[in-house]
């Protein structure tokens, strides 16, 4: 098995169940040579047309000189003792999806297979949690040869480089600097860029036989000669086109389709097909025991136009009312054009969803109705920004003491500071200001055009900057004070900096709240 990534930055955090190799540690894999192992060569044969063609070859195989893609006649031909066995290749394509899916548990998100042979792994901003690329490379062969597997790892920029160099490259272990791509593959064969045979064939005729043979020639024949898909294959190597990478899914998403037999376009007829599939949906959802997050309803039209209509859910539900309901509030944006054909109902993102208790769902129930149901739907006709509720935050900068939550989420705790009903979005400057420094509260100023004249006031309530933000707060002062007005006005104003050091503030005024 090869295994290949992208590349990442260190840090530290190593696999804990592996036996450290940094100390001169060893893994629990004994070593013994590949004669005791294997005992005699064997090789792996698949049926191809009239003859059986092998596959694989042990080490022992491979030394006395047999290759996959050679004949079995002719490879026992050349070894009187050799071992045939049959390849089974669905038992390595499931151990491949094994391994896949244990890379996507343990290792990155981003996982895929990679021919017969290898694995994709994406390894952006995760080799730091187990202290670098080097320290993942040890530590992933060791945990391969525990398995009985060998191993070749290239980690390069770009999927198409670790692939070649995994498989051509000249080292078990690889690790290519960005930007390095052109060169590390300049003196590798063509059969590295996973080029069709035809463009292979070709190539031999026209004397090409390194990636380097292809750096000068012009775009223009390059393509007529091998093709466009050899062009294409080249710059995805260097980095000069993105490659993407489809990942293994753990679990499959719960789909449900309904192909009908005539197009249909009246709101009626797709409320009827969307019903249907919402039923199905649900029988889905009950089975596996999860609740929809989002559901997302594919219509294919008779153009083979797609339209997509997506709803969300606030919180885990396979209730078959509310969801045909939050469908209906946006039917209006599906259009069917000369009609729908196909309809497909997908969860991309649901969550485990138990039993509920009886007493629960009781009229006379001391617990609250669910509000989800009506969050939905309002959020359905208003938009979800339009719902949010106001909680706490760990931050001693009024603006930044208050963030918005889902609607349905437990606000925290508000501390015991005195604040104003409403807070400004930002602060305002005022002028005319006139006040007893460097404690006193301001005794008149003039805000929005119009003038106040302060007849008690409060503070000052001293708030320090975050220093750890920026350099502008590190000795940043504000001085809050509770004025009351003439006429019962009371504001919520501060003054930057504790009018004694210059660098704390510009002493300049600033209305930030008022209060009832």
């Amino acid at each position: 098995m090869r295994e290949m990534g992208r590349r990442s930055e260190h840090a530290e955090h190593p696999f804990k169940a592996m036996p450290s190799d940094e100390v001169g540690g060893t893994a629990s894999a004994p070593s013994v040579s590949w004669a005791t192992l294997w005992g005699k060569p064997t090789v792996l044969v698949l049926r191809t047309g009239q003859r059986d063609v092998i596959t694989a070859a042990c080490p022992v195989a491979l030394d006395l000189g047999l290759r996959p893609g050679m004949v079995a006649a002719h490879a026992r031909a050349l070894v009187s003792d050799l071992e045939v066995r049959d390849a089974e290749p669905e038992a390595d394509r499931a151990l491949l999806d094994r391994l896949a899916l244990h890379a996507v548990r343990h290792w990155t998100p981003t996982a895929s297979i990679s021919g017969e042979d290898g694995l994709w792994l994406d390894l952006t901003g995760t080799t730091h949690l187990f202290g670098g690329e080097e320290r993942f490379c040890r530590r992933l062969l060791a945990f391969l040869k525990r398995l009985g597997f060998t191993a070749r790892i290239a980690i390069a920029g770009t999927p198409g480089a670790a692939h070649a160099l995994a498989r051509f490259g000249r080292e078990d272990r690889t690790l290519l600097d960005a930007g390095q791509e052109a060169q590390a593959l300049a003196d590798l064969p063509l059969a590295v860029l996973r080029l069709e045979p035809d463009a292979l064939a070709a190539a031999a005729r026209f004397g090409l036989e390194r990636i380097a043979d292809l750096y000068p020639m012009p775009r223009g024949p390059l393509a007529r000669r091998l093709g466009l898909r050899t062009v294409e294959r080249l710059d995805q190597a260097r980095g000069l086109v993105a490659e993407p990478i489809i990942p293994v899914v753990p679990t499959e998403a719960p789909v449900v389709t309904r192909h009908l037999l005539e197009p249909i376009g009246t709101p009626e007829s797709i409320t009827q097909v969307i019903s249907d599939l919402v039923d199905d949906l649900v029988a889905e959802l009950l089975q596996r025991g999860v609740g929809a997050r989002m559901v997302l309803l594919t219509a294919v039209r008779v153009d083979g136009e797609p339209q997509r209509l997506g709803i969300g859910a606030s919180r885990a539900t396979r209730d078959a009312r509310h969801l045909k309901r939050m469908f209906g509030l946006r039917l209006a944006q599906l259009e069917p054009g000369l009609g729908i054909e196909t309809m497909h109902l997908a969860v991309p993102h649901h969550e485990p969803l138990g039993a509920e208790a009886v007493g629960a769902l009781l009229e006379s129930s001391r617990k609250g109705r669910d509000l989800a149901p009506l969050v939905d739907q309002l959020s359905a006709r208003a938009g979800e920004a339009a719902l949010f509720r106001l909680s706490s935050h760990e931050s001693d900068v009024p603006e930044r003491a208050v963030r918005r939550i889902p609607a349905l989420e437990t606000p925290q705790a508000s501390p015991c500071w005195k604040r104003p009903v409403r807070l400004l979005r930002r602060p305002e400057l005022l002028s005319n200001v006139v006040a007893l420094m460097p404690d006193h509260p301001p005794r008149r100023f003039t805000w929005r055009r119009q003038d106040y004249r302060v007849v008690a006031g409060d503070g000052p309530e001293r708030i320090h900057g975050e220093w750890w933000r920026t350099d502008r707060e590190q000795w940043a002062v504000r001085d809050y004070y509770r004025v009351e007005a003439e006429g019962g006005q009371r504001f919520w104003l501060f003054r930057r900096g504790d009018g004694v050091d210059a660098e704390t503030g510009d002493l300049s005024w600033h209305m930030h709240g008022l209060f009832g």
